[in-house]
């Protein structure tokens, strides 16, 4: 997260859209409420219009930034500070973020995140969710909608089912384009996740379970009969008390958990 500078014009490439905001800005702080001593990870800083208020709370940070042109203007902002700003030049998808804190819900986690790479971002994200308190992203408002929906909602998928078998999502509040600069096509909005200490539903088999919801909802359309055919009948569904006629949009995050620990314990 970002404010504009004459000085750094934003790159496509790397998806910038420099928040610059001000109250925008002071309503993402507080959405986070940074406290002191707490150990906050931004991914994507910028320019630092979050950093500030970030560092101002906590009094260290680290953050993650692959523009390498923008790290010197960040040393020099916050050359107060010291070694208590930590700069990772680095692809937040590749990297490891146990190497900041590898212990158990040590972590809370923000970013101005960019559109065309949200998605992994969280998937990788989730790899470290026993590590994490929480994470405050801004994300493409279609994201976001994704994560927080309920069965039954059209915006309901796979991205849903694998964000909520981890996590509880909210969806705080909407950022219009105008807030940035250069303004984005879309419109924004900020989501809270925060991972459970204990998972609600545990697959037995985490990729048998990842793999299911895959291939559940790869024809949105079609029946559960269909999409999973080849894993599980339909009379298999009915004795699990699954309408095998319903479309995948429909189950919730502990019905498919059911089928795969079902599968995996057919396959014991």
């Amino acid at each position: 997260m970002s404010v504009t500078n004459s000085k750094h014009r934003a790159r496509k490439r790397f998806g910038q859209n420099f928040l610059q905001d001000q109250g925008i800005i002071r309503h993402i702080v507080a959405s986070i409420r940074p406290q002191k001593d707490e150990q906050l990870v931004e991914i994507g800083p910028g320019l630092g219009a979050i950093t500030e208020h970030l560092l101002a709370a906590t009094g260290s940070l680290d953050v993650v930034e692959l523009d390498r042109d923008l790290i010197p203007h960040l040393r020099i902002s916050f050359a107060t500070y010291g070694n208590n700003l930590r700069i990772h030049e680095a692809d937040a998808l590749k990297f490891d973020f146990s190497q900041i804190n590898s212990a158990a819900k040590s972590l809370r986690v923000v970013g101005n995140l960019p559109y065309n790479i949200s998605t992994p971002l969280i998937f990788h994200l989730l790899d470290h969710a026993q590590q994490i308190v929480d994470m405050h992203f801004m994300l493409q408002k279609e994201v976001v909608l994704r994560l927080a929906a309920g069965p039954g909602d059209n915006n309901y998928g796979r991205l849903s089912v694998m964000a909520q078998y981890f996590c509880a999502v909210e969806n705080l509040f909407e950022v219009p384009p105008e807030a940035f600069d250069p303004r984005p096509k879309v419109d924004s909005a900020i989501v809270r996740l925060v991972p459970y200490a204990t998972l609600p539903h545990v697959a037995d088999s985490f990729a048998d379970f990842e793999s299911l919801v895959k291939q559940a909802f790869s024809q949105r359309r079609k029946t559960l009969r269909n999409n999973l055919k080849g894993l599980v009948s339909g009379d298999e569904l009915q004795q699990l008390g699954i309408d095998a006629g319903l479309r995948p949009e429909r189950l919730a995050v502990a019905d498919y958990v059911k089928i795969s620990n079902y599968r995996h314990q057919r396959a014991q």
